[in-house]
């Protein structure tokens, strides 16, 4: 039964315990936030992390930073770094659209005028985006997203030119205080785990196995009885088991999971990768890149008839909500090195372009591997705090590669926010015109706060940057007005295009939410009756 209720603005107050402490690491030195976790600190550069890391005790207060954590964490989820970007976007547009409903403003219209105006915005964006070149590009966004840590951009980078834009990062830490890079043979597939139950690290909402056994099959499993001797065998060594296969009944799924939940078995399944065709030269990949035996029934290789000695083996894997990271075992390095040279030749004897494409992108995954990042500090707190800022870099340097770079500091948003009277001009209701000058106010807010954190006016930033071309913009850390792109300021556009379309996306709920209904906390009834005087 719902017995508390708190409104509008009672959501907007808790919405800015979130949001301003993000608000501090928002600036081109990198300031830090210190956070007090399981009896010790752990010093903070990341947006994200402060987010999900605040709860309130207040029940209700709770529920209204939830939906503020949720801008951060989409954002992280699908761009990998902007997430303080996002949650300042989304404050500006809570306050302005807080402000204009108290003024009688329809949220519901209001709402509408802001998500067309931010998918005309996206469109801009996408099209003023230019591509990555040569690895001055690379090192220049990973060292912005890193806090201006120009040793971690050049890490990126190095990492990136040993493996390709193909390849695979990972982290990992060093036994020393010193950080290296290492190079192995591994691949990346574009499908993740098939149940969240099989988390193994809730912190980053991953699976994470090392020397783990795998199953490589094109076929259904639709009973446990057909893999129970491969996983009593992965029980009895003390070994994670990965399973590929072609899909799984809904009652397999359940008892794996439960089985999981319980303690009885480390194991996650990862539909097959690939479509049509395309799923078995993937499939049988996996299984040379593991040493895996691949179980195909047009083979004759059933599951029923399977043992352990056709299980593959893995150093390391990584399994998120939409990809699995393999890194192979040394002893296969051989077989791949094969596998490379057979796909190669097939490639040479096909005339077929779809054919090509797939063989092409399979080369180039299974020949770029897998950089292991060996991640050095003196404390376990410099460690942690270096991790976080590696693995921010390396998202946004594959954001950039994927989808191009932007001019940073904020510049990019003022540029787009010139754009906003013209497609303010194209609604009729007013109040889709007032949705639209919301977001062209937000687009403001963060080369201001930029600004302000480098000891300069914001509103003096922004005036000198409208009107000019569009890679001009404020560098704070020289203090000039120049070309951007060329000085090495720059953001992914994915990022920037994530950040402005989860911030719009979370306004608007807060914005067409009259009110929460909360249960209310009862106190726990004390196991020991209560005696006047004495202290329990």
């Amino acid at each position: 039964m719902y017995e508390e209720l708190v409104f509008r603005h009672s959501i907007y107050a808790v919405c800015l315990l979130v949001l301003d402490c993000d608000d501090c690491v928002t600036n081109y030195a990198g300031r830090n936030v210190v956070l007090s976790e399981a009896g010790g600190l752990k010093i903070i550069n990341d947006g994200v992390t402060i987010a999900q890391a605040i709860e309130l005790p207040d029940t209700i207060e709770n529920a209204g930073a939830t939906l503020i954590q949720e801008v951060a964490t989409k954002t992280n989820r699908l761009a990998g770094d902007g997430t303080t970007t996002a949650i300042v976007l989304a404050r500006e547009m809570i306050k302005a659209g807080l402000l204009a409903v108290d003024f009688g403003a329809n949220p519901v219209s209001m709402k509408k005028g802001m998500d067309q105006t931010v998918r005309e915005l996206v469109k801009t964006l996408k099209k003023k985006s230019h591509p990555v070149r040569g690895n001055d590009d690379i090192k220049a966004v990973a060292s912005i997203s890193a806090g201006n840590d120009e040793f971690i951009g050049s890490l990126i980078a190095e990492a990136i030119k040993k493996i390709g834009p193909d390849g695979v990062i990972c982290i990992e830490s060093s036994s020393s205080a010193e950080t290296s890079i290492m190079v192995e043979e591994g691949m990346k597939i574009d499908k993740g785990y098939m149940s969240p139950h099989f988390i193994n690290n809730p912190d980053k909402s991953i699976v994470e196995f090392e020397n783990a056994k795998v199953l490589v099959t094109d076929q259904k499993i639709s009973s446990v009885k057909e893999i129970v001797p491969l996983l009593e065998k992965a029980t009895q060594l003390s070994v994670p088991l990965l399973i590929f296969a072609e899909d799984i009944s809904k009652q397999v799924l359940e008892t794996l999971v439960i089985n999981k939940m319980q303690g009885m078995l480390s194991v996650a399944v990862v539909q097959c990768p690939g479509f049509r065709d395309g799923k078995k030269g993937v499939l049988q990949d996996i299984a040379m890149l593991t040493g895996a035996d691949f179980l195909s029934g047009d083979l004759g290789l059933t599951l029923e008839g399977a043992t352990s000695d056709q299980l593959g083996i893995a150093r390391k894997i990584t399994i998120t909500s939409n990809s699995t990271t393999i890194v192979a075992h040394p002893s296969t390095k051989a077989e791949i090195q094969a596998r490379i040279m057979q796909i190669k030749k097939d490639l040479a004897e096909t005339d077929n372009k779809s054919i090509s494409e797939k063989l092409s992108q399979r080369i180039a995954k299974l020949s770029g591997g897998v950089a292991i990042l060996k991640v050095g500090a003196h404390t376990e707190t410099e460690l942690e705090d270096r991790k976080l800022r590696i693995e921010d870099a390396k998202n946004a340097t594959f954001a950039a590669m994927d989808e191009g770079i932007v001019p940073g500091g904020g510049a990019t948003f003022i540029h787009l926010s010139e754009q906003v009277p013209l497609i303010k001009e194209s609604f009729q209701d007013p109040d889709e015109q007032i949705g639209a000058d919301i977001i062209g106010t937000a687009l403001l807010a963060p080369a201001k706060l930029i600004a302000a954190n480098a000891g300069v006016d914001g509103d003096t930033v922004v005036e000198k940057v409208r009107g000019c071309d569009w890679k001009m913009g404020y560098n704070a850390m020289t203090g000039k007005y120049e070309d951007l792109l060329a000085s090495g300021i720059i953001d992914p556009c994915r990022v920037s295009r994530c950040a402005l379309q989860n911030a719009v996306s979370v306004a608007g709920i807060v914005l067409t939410t009259q009110a929460i209904m909360v249960e209310k906390t009862k106190e726990p009834k004390p196991l020991v009756p209560h005696i006047p005087g004495i202290s329990p």
